[in-house]
Order: structure tokens, then C-alpha cells, then sequence
């Protein structure tokens, strides 16, 4: 079975909304590198994923968004052969960007379990807030690393659903704080 993972950037309130720039929507968007110190160790998180990963999976936006950045960025040239799966329900097979590794369109929740049952390694989810949110109510994610960033954005996509649901509980595998504020945490989810 194999394993997936949500990585992403996390405001202190729980918003994942724009860390990269105002492009991208929020009002505040650019929250992970505006007014921040560059501490690099903080964002070793990030190297140790790409030693795990061995896909990537997107919603529609999120694919559409990286897609348009990620094949050409020598920062992610370590993706560009990962086998892409895409949740949604409208994206068409000729939307999918050649050349950035094969890629395949999941149709539902119960596609994205089937690969799951399916041998291989790790499948880590990037940005993609509703994707995760479906997913994790699902009970389909199996871990979060998060990098926690000292801000308060108040509004925004969020990673969890406010709505009422069942508790479920987190086993904390590894912690770490930086002198910037962010903050390093792994959760396996317990079943």
C-alpha cells in the first residue's frame, strides 16, 4: 500500500492560501518570503521530501499553477520525471503539460484509493487545499508535513473543514523550530 503524504506551508491560523504570491489570490499573498528572515535549515523539509517522493498528486488548480512553473525550474528539476496523477472532474487528458513526467487524470476520491492500494512508494500531495481536505475526510492521507509560518493571514483556503466531523486523532513523528518562527511538523495520522 502505498503511502500519501500532504506537504505544505501553513499560516499560524491554518491558512494555506497564496504562500507564493498575490498572483495567486489571497490579499497577502507572498507570506512565505515576505518579512521573513532566510534561515536555510528550515527548509530542509524540503530536500528530505524529494528523497521520499515517487509521485506527486494535484488538484486542477494546483496542477494548473505548478505546470505553468515547475517543468522549467531548476528547483524542481527532481519532479519533472515523477509520474503526476491529477484529481478532477473536468481537467481534459489534452490539458496535461508534455514533457514534466507522465501524468494521469484520478476522476474521484475512490480512483486516488485504488492507487493508493497499488505498489509503490510515497505519493506527496503540494498545495491542492480542497484536494486535501476531500482526501483527508476520506481518511485517505496518511501523514502531513507542514512548515508553520509566524502569521496570522485571516482569511483564506484552509487545509481542514470547519464543519462539524469526526475527531481524528495525530501521532506527532517529528518537530523542529527555527529562529525565523517557522516551525517543522510531521504527523502520521492514526488509524
Amino acid at each position: 500500500m502505498r503511502k500519501l503524504v500532504y506537504t505544505g506551508f501553513m499560516s499560524l491560523d491554518g491558512v494555506l492560501d497564496s504562500p507564493g504570491g498575490p498572483e495567486e489570490g489571497h490579499r497577502s499573498g507572498g507570506w512565505v518570503v515576505k518579512d521573513l528572515e532566510f534561515v536555510p535549515e528550515a527548509w530542509s523539509l524540503k530536500a528530505e521530501e524529494l528523497a521520499d517522493t515517487t509521485a506527486l498528486m494535484f488538484g486542477r488548480r494546483s496542477y494548473e499553477a505548478f505546470a505553468s512553473v515547475w517543468p522549467a525550474s531548476e528547483d524542481h528539476a527532481s519532479y519533472k520525471e515523477l509520474p503526476k496523477y491529477v484529481v478532477s472532474s473536468s481537467l481534459s487528458d489534452d490539458a496535461l503539460v508534455g514533457g514534466w513526467g507522465p501524468s494521469t487524470i484520478l476522476r474521484t476520491t475512490e480512483d486516488v484509493a485504488g492507487l493508493k492500494e497499488s505498489e509503490g512508494g510515497s505519493i506527496y500531495i503540494h498545495g491542492s487545499a480542497e484536494l486535501a481536505r476531500r482526501l483527508s475526510e476520506a481518511g485517505l492521507i496518511d501523514q502531513y508535513n507542514l512548515l508553520v509560518f509566524p502569521v496570522l493571514l485571516g482569511a483564506g483556503k484552509s487545509l481542514f473543514h470547519r464543519a462539524d466531523r469526526d475527531k481524528q486523532m495525530l501521532s506527532l513523528r517529528e518537530s523542529e523550530s527555527y529562529s525565523n518562527g517557522i516551525l517543522k511538523l510531521i504527523y502520521d495520522v492514526k488509524r
